[in-house]
């Protein structure tokens, strides 16, 4: 195409003239039609409206997409028709623009895509053109009144493209001014839940009925397995040897789809049938990345929800069965766990499948050995740490399950019946087995660091009380809601070298390994003072020297009773606190009261008081001792307290000593929902005499 010059502007003194720039950002079609209407309005052209916001908005919609400058709209208007000229400011070559021959059939189905917008200016307007400056280029185009002579000079400085009579001088088949602004300006509802089944359905009605199509259909696939739905249909059915036209919708994968028209060929079907299937993909395409972007976050959503109901679980077992649960029927079909044993092989911990009456099929596939079976293909993934696809009748793949480091096992899931995995869906496996692992290895430190717990906490507590001859003894003992860590608490009961039994209640400052080697230290200092015949406050001030050398910030609260034959039935208790709470007195006739004067706490100074108290207790009397993980047990703000505690005692007179400790521990429990925050320590000492 020749550059040719700007339309003529004789006759504009009789007229009206507006220039204006523009930025180029969307709206700005939007304010160049308010402009060419301006103008119509001024100069009385109302007869050329449709065509010339038509033409003017194809003329700033290419130069906002493409040249991507500011805009120069310069808008003409005399006596007899209208000139607009779209300027921007992109440097480029005249080839740019080319457009076939102005109404030639052979050509226009050769129309570049960014030309189909210059082939609605060929077609309407009477004259149009190019014209390249220094400083870019403008396209312009003239519309003359039907029937009027165009003002002289109008291609004056260069060639003319081929004229037209004007609008409505062209082939009768061709579509009116009104219809392709109506098509263009076609968009779907905003406020619909699903607006693209209508808003296609409109776009195919108004393109079928511009070209004198039969029917018409456009299919679309959005890669979910439903393989190509019907999202619009019009007209009738085509018949089965029928030549359609058929214009793909340029869509990014997984979406896929066409339009489909029952129309007779012509000069213009084809370029509307294209640009249809353009305006329609623009949707689609929103409509894609909408739908990804709600799918991701709902694959977010999931991942977080995954990630704490596997936190929740420190057992090994009961989290390894809740993997398969998240992933089926969500992620795939069936889904398998397989852990590694200490000699490098698989065994299977949990599996699951949507449908339950397959279950047994599938332990038996996931059981079969050989070379191509799944239990080969999972030790692959599990050696080579990658992603393993698995064939046979359970099709799918299996990801390794790796932790810090460790290979504990494999991930296999099953493909879903309707689609295989899309990439989204495999990045979503991928994490769910690298938390899936973390779980399970932090499941395992747990059960770990609670047999450690366990064990340590063991070697503190006798394993059995003495079975003495008119004494009873009883014990509770409840270790914190963390069952993982080590408490303070301890009870002990050793005998004497004169022949009595030394009853031992404690409780160490804080939780942990720490504190349980400094309970591993004062159990074992006073059975070997004892041992050596030390008397009861000699022990205590030693012990306190041995705390208080050590340091470390630790102390240790202790309750010391020696007992032995009283007078006639009688027991006589040598009582000595060091900074623990009293004991509790428990008269086999009813009443209960607290027994004994406070002392100092040991390791915290360098000399202690810890006064006696001598009691007697008569057959069926009780002496109860207690931590203070029973007196602090919280409901709320709300402690359970020792006068809570002697009133529950004062009920259980003349019941033996394994049944008060049991109803003590069980009130203190009982009182609160929540886990133990701290141990809780109950020590029975009961006069049996008959």
């Amino acid at each position: 195409m020749s550059a040719e010059a700007g339309p003529a502007t004789a006759g504009a003194r009789n007229g009206a003239v507006r220039r204006v720039r523009l930025p180029a950002d969307r709206r700005t079609p939007a304010a160049a039609r308010a402009v060419v209407r301006s103008v119509l309005a001024e100069a009385h052209l109302d007869e050329l409206a449709n065509e010339a916001l038509l033409l003017t908005t194809e003329l700033t919609t290419n130069a906002v997409e493409h040249a991507r400058t500011e805009l120069d709209i310069e808008v003409v208007a005399d006596e007899v028709g209208l000139s607009v000229t779209v300027s921007d400011f992109a440097p480029g070559s005249g080839d740019e623009l080319t457009v076939g021959t102005r109404n030639d059939a052979t050509e226009i189905n050769e129309v570049s895509e960014r030309g189909r917008g210059l082939l609605l200016v060929d077609h309407f307007a009477s004259r149009w053109g190019t014209t390249y400056l220094p400083t870019g280029k403008g396209v312009w185009f003239r519309l003359d009144r039907p029937g009027a002579d165009p003002p002289a000079g109008a291609t004056a400085g260069g060639e003319s493209m081929p004229t037209s009579a004007g609008p409505g001088a062209a082939d009768s088949s061709a579509p009116s001014a009104s219809a392709m602004s109506e098509l263009m300006q076609t968009a779907p509802d905003v406020y619909a839940d699903d607006p693209l089944p209508d808003f296609a359905a409109n776009l195919l009605s108004r393109v079928a009925e511009m070209v004198g199509a039969a029917g018409g259909t456009i299919r679309l696939d959005r890669g979910d397995g439903q393989g190509h739905q019907v999202l619009a249909r019009f007209g009738r059915q085509p018949r089965p040897d029928t030549e359609l036209l058929r214009v793909p919708l340029s869509v990014h994968r997984p979406y896929a789809g066409e339009l489909e028209l029952d129309a007779a060929p012509s000069a213009y079907a084809q370029p509307l049938a294209v640009l249809t299937a353009e305006r329609l993909s623009l949707h689609l395409e929103n409509d894609r990345l909408r739908r990804a972007d709600v799918r991701r976050q709902t694959w977010l959503t999931f991942l977080a929800e995954a990630s704490e109901l596997l936190a929740q679980s420190l057992d090994v077992e009961l989290t390894m069965a809740l993997i398969p649960q998240l992933v089926v029927p969500r992620l795939g079909q069936w889904c398998a766990v397989h852990t590694t044993d200490e000699w490098g092989r698989l065994r299977l911990a949990a599996a699951s499948h949507a449908d339950e009456s397959v279950l047994p099929q599938l332990h038996k596939v996931l059981e079969e050995t050989g070379p191509d079976s799944i239990q080969a293909r999972l030790r692959e993934a599990s050696r080579s740490a990658a992603q393993i696809p698995l064939g046979g009748p359970m099709e799918g793949f299996a990801v390794p399950l790796i932790a810090r480091g460790q290979r504990l096992g494999t991930l296999a899931v099953g493909r879903h019946q309707r689609h295989r995995h899309d990439p989204d869906e495999v990045s979503v496996l991928e994490d769910v087995a690298r938390r899936s692992a973390l779980a399970i290895e932090n499941a395992r430190i747990h059960a770990e660091r609670r047999r450690v717990a366990q064990t340590l906490q063991q070697s503190l507590l006798p394993p059995v009380l003495p079975v003495v001859d008119g004494i009873g003894f009883a014990a509770e003992y409840v270790p914190t809601g963390y069952d993982a860590e080590v408490g303070g608490d301890f009870y002990d009961v050793v005998p004497l070298l004169d022949g009595r039994w030394l009853v031992v209640i404690g409780d160490v400052s804080g939780k942990g390994v720490q504190a349980a080697a400094v309970t591993g230290l004062v159990r074992d200092v006073i059975r070997v003072l004892v041992g050596d015949g030390k008397p009861l406050p000699e022990a205590l001030a030693r012990l306190n020297e041995t705390l208080v050398e050590r340091g470390g910030g630790r102390y240790c609260t202790l309750a010391l009773a020696a007992v032995g034959p009283g007078v006639g039935d009688r027991l006589d208790v040598s009582l000595h606190l060091a900074g623990h709470d009293r004991p509790v007195l428990l008269a086999a006739g009813g009443g209960a009261e607290f027994v004994g004067a406070g002392g100092t706490a040991l390791g915290l100074l360098d000399t202690i008081t810890s006064p006696t108290a001598e009691i007697s207790l008569a057959p069926g009397d009780s002496l109860i001792f207690y931590t203070d993980g029973v007196t602090e047990r919280r409901r709320g703000r709300e402690l359970f307290g020792t006068d809570r505690l002697r009133d529950a005692a004062a009920p259980l007179a003349g019941y033996s000593a394994d049944v008060v400790a049991a109803r003590l521990r069980a009130a203190a429990i009982n009182f609160s929902v929540e886990p133990p925050r701290d141990d809780i320590a109950i020590l029975v000492l009961r006069n049996d005499a008959v």
